[in-house]
């Protein structure tokens, strides 16, 4: 890439960054009411994306071979344990990789 082009790159980096940022309070500003369809989905779409990672992380995994299956679901476990008892997305999430790739790494 020239420097011309690196700029640019950037340059439209930083716009689509900031333009993500900026827009939902441009859209919604703090004294009007948020549509409901908007708070819907901000209901309905953090669970949707968790079942979605979960069928993602498990398509490939066959409980008929080796080991496979078992650091995932021992995995799975902790994240639910982790989340029911903290009730903190980000620590169910960190601590349920961490204990997969212990397993994966040490164990099995």
């Amino acid at each position: 890439m020239t420097v011309t082009q690196q700029m640019i790159t950037v340059a439209v980096v930083v716009a689509g960054t900031m333009l993500t940022r900026f827009l939902p309070f441009l859209l919604f500003p703090a004294g009007k009411t948020t549509p409901k369809y908007i708070q819907y989905i901000g209901k309905v779409l953090p669970p949707a994306v968790f079942g979605l990672l979960v069928v993602y992380c498990l398509r490939n995994v066959s409980i008929f071979e080796g080991s496979r299956g078992i650091p995932e679901f021992i995995a799975i476990g902790a994240v639910i344990v982790l989340h029911v008892w903290k009730r903190q997305m980000l620590l169910s999430i960190a601590g349920g990789t961490i204990l997969y790739m212990v397993l994966v790494q040490i164990v099995f």
